[in-house]
């Protein structure tokens, strides 16, 4: 203790100042429940919001061809849309009677401002529609359109419960999941819905002097039902109407249609009514394989129809798939006949939850493994510095993902699991030199912990501000890619950033009051050290020797060319992400245009009766002349619009 004192600078003075007051106490339980709450409120979901406006812009021109549609009306409006400003790229689909033209502007433009663009553009061009145009509606598309949960009800029986009453249970489902709050769009798919058909019977027409048109006309005129006026009688205002909306088929068939010499003509008399579900235009089914379980129907293919369920933007997506499952199964209760089932085909709530938890399980197994591994080195008091920085951090790290907000996705998720090696750095190496100022012995404990944070200040930053400059190039990402990779561009240099901090204020605090401030009974010397008597017979013969000092480093160069030689090769694949654990994917079925609507059910069901036969295969969902409920995937390449007879869809969910 008698050995000269250096002098400390204004920060290491600072520093000091801080170990004796009340900041990093504070900040380390601000911090923890900080990261207990964030984790909590946080929405969590499959995938990270990109904000890209896009719109489909469709057109009904009916008698024209494809080739006409494509000339008319399709090129001008192309050229019209990309004259919007802020339009990155346009494209476009014809066919008879019908074009989509896609619109899709730079990643960040404002999506209000950008539908209004395009309302604006064609509103402003009426002049220039042509005459054969009927009609033309713009439809926005968003990430938030891709449906998080998809059920789908099957029938076990369907003598007693077929694809037309299972279409009316979901729509019955549809308005009641509606009213969850945070719920977005919810659609349904499949199953015939109720039609009332009028099948005229042409001789009964011919014999009552009565054409198809007159009986159109009727049916047309009928079913009106109109505001005439208001009536006070009473001292009560009457709200008066005329005509009536047609309800079941039993009023079409005292609907006079025609009068021949003075005999009125009744649609029953020309025509047969029914009331029922419409003819197919669609097959949906469902199939179980062998990874469903022993309970599960072998062997054969239910009629299903899907209830998809999207959420709003910034929702929570657990929190709202369990309002759906809730809903789902108390219905199940309520109202759902005993031979209809509930399988669960999609649940982007459960699996992102899932892997949240995985990345709590990670980071408890990262602080024990910290905790073991700087125990063995120096000892379990500072073995618990070092752990509880990696949760200081994180929590730090999650609040400001929330401030900014950020949702917990799976590339926030890769982007903290990333991070994690990169945190621990900045206090293990504070509390190791710290634990070695404290074995020398020389200086007091207060002035032992500034004097090690001083010797490795400009290390500490300099090692943070290079991670920060290898991540920043991510912040000028363009495309779809930029928003898509911001998770990773913000939390990894923050969490880097607050680790520097915990190292220059946390870790000195706990290290000057957990560890041992005594000096060893023997002298420290760091020539006695295992670590040390090591190193020095690696690095001595480098250092005395030029001849070997070239030789290491053009191992360590060739090393490198090798290194980066195995993706270039293909001999390690090289991608920007990890594999998601997705436990689903699919079959898209393109026949040749003209094949029938009973072809394509032929097909799709010769592949779904091989993959109902594989072992990891949970169920098989088929979508026949209708889209499937979208994914991710789906939403870019606008697979919703696959309704073509000859286009059918495989859902294959695995175990």
């Amino acid at each position: 203790m008698n050995h000269q004192q250096p002098p400390l600078d204004r920060f290491s003075n600072l520093l000091g100042r801080l170990l004796t007051g009340p900041l990093p106490p504070l900040l380390l339980i601000a911090t923890l429940l900080l990261g207990l709450a964030a984790l909590w409120l946080t929405p969590r979901e499959e995938e990270p919001q990109i904000i890209v406006p896009l719109a489909d812009v469709m057109v009904q021109a009916p008698g024209l061809s494809a080739a006409q549609v494509e000339r008319q009306v399709t090129t001008p409006l192309e050229k019209l849309l990309y004259q919007i400003d802020g339009v990155e790229y346009v494209y476009s689909m014809s066919r008879p009677g019908a074009a989509v033209v896609t619109v899709r502007f730079f990643v960040g433009e404002d999506r209000e401002d950008s539908l209004v663009k395009i309302y604006n553009k064609l509103y402003s061009n009426t002049e220039r529609v042509p005459a054969a145009v009927s009609a033309w509606v713009v439809k926005p598309v968003e990430i938030d359109d891709v449906p998080m949960v998809i059920a789908a009800l099957w029938s076990r029986d369907p003598a007693r419960t077929g694809d037309h009453q299972l279409r009316r249970l979901a729509e019955e489902v549809e308005r009641q999941l509606q009213s969850i709050p945070h719920t977005n769009r919810v659609s349904v798919t499949g199953g015939r819905p109720r039609q009332i058909r009028i099948e005229l019977d042409p001789q009964a027409l011919a014999a009552r002097g009565t054409v198809p048109l007159e009986v159109a006309w009727a049916i047309e005129a009928s079913n009106v039902l109109l505001p005439a006026g208001t009536l006070q009688r009473l001292n009560r205002e009457w709200i008066v109407e005329a005509g009536t909306f047609v309800t079941d088929a039993r009023e079409l068939e005292r609907l006079v249609v025609n009068v021949v010499d003075g005999v009125p003509v009744y649609l029953k008399d020309v025509a047969r009514i029914r009331d029922g579900p419409a003819e197919p235009t669609d097959y949906t089914w469902i199939g179980f394989g062998p990874a469903a379980g022993e309970t599960a129907p072998e062997d054969t293919v239910w009629p299903m129809v899907t209830v998809a369920v999207a959420k709003e933007k910034g929702a929570n997506a657990v929190w709202l798939a369990e309002d759906v499952r809730d809903t789902l199964a108390r219905l199940e209760r309520e109202i759902f006949p005993p031979e209809v089932g509930v399988t669960i085909l999609r649940d982007y709530g459960r699996t992102a939850d899932q892997k949240v938890d995985d990345l709590v399980a990670s980071l408890l197994v990262a602080v024990l493994t910290v905790v073991i591994f700087i125990g063995l080195f120096l000892n379990w008091r500072a073995a618990l510095v070092v752990g509880l920085a990696v949760p200081v951090c994180y929590g730090a790290t999650l609040g400001l993902d929330l401030a900014f907000g950020y949702t917990i996705n799976r590339v926030t998720l890769f982007a903290l699991i990333l991070a994690l090696g990169l945190l621990v750095d900045d206090p293990i190496t504070g509390i190791d030199n710290i634990e070695r100022y404290f074995r020398i012995g020389r200086y007091r404990p207060r002035r032992a912990v500034l004097l090690a944070m001083a010797e490795i200040r400009t290390a500490l930053i300099m090692s943070t501000v290079a991670i920060i400059l290898a991540f920043a190039p991510m912040l000028f990402i363009t495309g779809m890619m930029g928003p898509y990779m911001a998770p990773m561009a913000f939390n990894v240099p923050v969490s880097v950033t607050l680790s520097t901090v915990v190292a220059f204020l946390i870790t000195p605090w706990l290290a000057y009051r957990v560890l041992d401030h005594r000096p060893p009974e023997v002298a420290y010397d760091v020539r006695r050290t295992l670590l040390y008597r090591l190193y020095d017979r690696l690095l001595r013969p480098l250092l005395s020797s030029r001849r070997r000092a070239w030789l290491f480093l053009a191992a360590v160069a060739a090393a490198f060319l090798l290194a980066a030689a195995l993706p270039a090769l293909r001999l390690v694949p090289l991608k920007l992400l990890p594999y998601d654990n997705k436990n689903e994917f699919q079959v898209v079925i393109d026949l040749p245009e003209g094949t029938t609507l009973e072809r394509t059910q032929g097909v799709a069901r010769a592949l779904g009766d091989y993959l109902l036969k594989v072992a990891e295969v949970e169920a098989v969902a088929a979508f026949v002349g209708t889209p499937s409920p979208m994914d991710f995937n789906g939403m870019v390449r606008h697979y919703y619009l696959r309704n073509e007879p000859q286009m059918a869809d495989l859902r294959v969910t695995l175990a």
